[in-house]
């Protein structure tokens, strides 16, 4: 099974996020259940570890004197991995307030970390409900945010 590290980190979203169960399970519980349902070691490895940045980075990142009237300037790696669309689709999450600068620069920092060469629309919208998910308080954010990844209807955002 060719699998990628988003792969993997959808799975585990989709089967961990609505189980009531305490406490969560720990890596070796995941790593097995991961190799059970067919993914290779190489992606569970890299999906653990991505896992682990989504929270050890949160407070590292050095987010300099954000504001919520800033405009964020991509550097050249940021550019040449998130094309136009997708800087635009996280624009639109800036602007409907389900993203704060903070959340935004801990999502451009997770999207980089996929390894990915190729970042869409669909992968922005997993990750961002990841990042809201794994911060207390996000409820509302995550469920329009939810609403906007499972409406199968939606249209264009211009």
């Amino acid at each position: 099974m060719k699998e990628n590290v988003i792969d993997v980190l959808m799975y585990l979203f989709e089967t961990y996020v609505d189980t009531e169960e305490e406490p969560e399970p720990d890596q070796n519980e995941l790593r097995l259940e991961l190799l059970r349902a067919g993914f290779g070691d190489n992606e569970i490895e890299r999906a653990l570890v991505w896992l682990d940045g989504l929270t050890d980075h949160q407070e590292s990142l050095n987010y300099g004197n954000l504001s919520a009237h800033g405009t964020r300037i991509y550097n050249d790696v940021e550019h040449e991995r998130l094309d136009a669309h997708c800087r635009g689709y996280i624009i639109y999450l800036e602007q409907t307030g389900i993203l704060s600068p903070p959340q935004r620069e801990l999502l451009v920092d997770r999207l980089l970390a996929l390894e990915s060469a190729d970042i869409d629309v669909e992968q922005i919208k997993w990750v961002v409900l990841m990042v809201l998910f794994s911060q207390p308080g996000q409820e509302l954010n995550y469920a329009r945010m939810e609403d906007l990844v499972f409406d199968e209807g939606a249209g264009s955002i211009h």
